[in-house]
């Protein structure tokens, strides 16, 4: 039995007693990766600290900081604004549709002045809160098969629409999957399960060639047969397999890795920063950071697996499944094993939005460990 659970319903509200409730091992575990992310990007950008490694650092240390202060609020206010940020999060999704800027082929920013923000990124926190909500509510017959299903599915299917249209496949995607991975858990039958794939797997074919953008088209014909146009589309799995594999088993050593160096690496501080990080420390490099990933991907599935309320385990295990969309993404698109789609690794990749939703989200799940005694009320669902 744990200190938390001896200590007093009152007691436990005292910020004290929370701090010490928190998961440091998951916390000294993103730090592991936020660091590996700032040294890569610091050997990228020609062994400085501009244009990425300081910003990044800046981004986390902020974002680490929010994660905390995150943890520390009571489940009862994620629970009480699922709905509404939900809501919020969705018009802004409508926003970027009138005012969005476009940006490497996709529409999917707002530009604020002082800064540009992705929706698409938050919307994935707001419908892993959302489900988790509508879920905790719901019996086990309407989890499992039931007209009540509609509810859900048009939460993840708003979204995955507007983003699809903006276009951005693999924030789609892993948005998808995200749901798909909630409702499964939550309960949903193998007699839905099972018609909804194999109408899926019907319609890939006609969509990859009448409903996709051309160069998007581009990317998953390239996928097929990269050597096809290797100085063209073909090019940035190539090269990101040169170097992947030119890496060999101890690395070519901390700043030396020529495919990065010499700029021959395309987008390698973003979409291929793992294949830097495979070049410059080998396989032992890779598998490490990947142990270190699957380690936060194990803690976070063991703290849902502690909570005493359905809506807690639900938003922890959504949260983890976005975690682990991005990784298994982004770790077969850099070998050659998916379409370029755009997916940036965790924490690892440069970019603020996405460490800001991937950080609020760790503030989730520690927040459902240091409440894990909380009960909410069954029945509360808006639906």
């Amino acid at each position: 039995m744990t200190a938390s659970a001896l200590t007093r319903p009152g007691e436990r509200d005292r910020l004290p007693v929370k701090l010490s409730q928190i998961d440091w091992r998951l916390t000294a575990l993103l730090c592991v990766i936020g660091g590996t992310a700032t040294a890569m990007l610091y050997s990228v950008g020609g062994e400085s600290w501009e244009p990425w490694a300081a910003n990044h650092l800046l981004r986390f240390g902020f974002a680490l900081g929010l994660m905390i202060v995150l943890a520390l609020i009571d489940l009862r206010v994620w629970f009480a604004l699922a709905y509404p940020f939900y809501g919020v999060t969705l018009l802004m999704l409508i926003a970027v549709e009138l005012i969005g800027v476009t940006v490497n082929g996709a529409q999917s920013w707002i530009d604020l002045g002082v800064t540009r923000v992705q929706p698409a990124e938050f919307m994935k926190l707001a419908v892993v809160l959302a489900l988790a909500r509508w879920y905790h509510g719901a019996t086990a017959k309407e989890a499992q098969l039931h007209w009540k299903l509609i509810f859900p599915a048009a939460i993840v299917g708003l979204p995955f629409l507007l983003i699809a249209m903006q276009p951005d496949l693999g924030t789609a995607m892993s948005l998808g999957l995200t749901g798909a991975a909630i409702m499964f858990v939550a309960g949903l039958s193998w007699k839905l399960i099972v018609p909804v794939m194999g109408a899926a797997l019907v319609a890939i074919p006609p969509y990859v060639m009448f409903g996709m953008h051309e160069y998007q088209r581009d990317r998953v014909l390239t996928f097929l047969n990269p050597s096809a146009d290797p100085s063209g589309t073909g090019y940035n799995i190539i090269q990101s397999k040169i170097a992947l594999g030119s890496g060999g088993f101890l690395g070519k050593g901390f700043g030396l890795g020529s495919q990065s160096q010499l700029e021959f690496l395309p987008e390698r501080q973003t979409d291929f920063i793992f294949a830097a990080v495979a070049e410059e420390f080998g396989f032992v490099g890779s598998v490490t950071i990947l142990l270190c990933y699957l380690a936060i991907v194990f803690t976070c599935l063991r703290i849902a697996s502690l909570s005493h309320s359905h809506f807690a385990r639900l938003a922890a295990l959504g949260v983890t499944a976005t975690f682990t969309a991005y990784l298994l993404i982004n770790g077969a698109m850099v070998m050659g094993l998916a379409p370029v789609v755009g997916v940036p690794m965790p924490l690892m990749s440069y970019g603020g939005s996405m460490m800001l939703m991937l950080m609020a989200g760790f503030g989730l799940i520690q927040s459902v460990r240091v409440h894990r005694y909380t009960e909410l009320p069954k029945g509360a669902g808006l639906f």
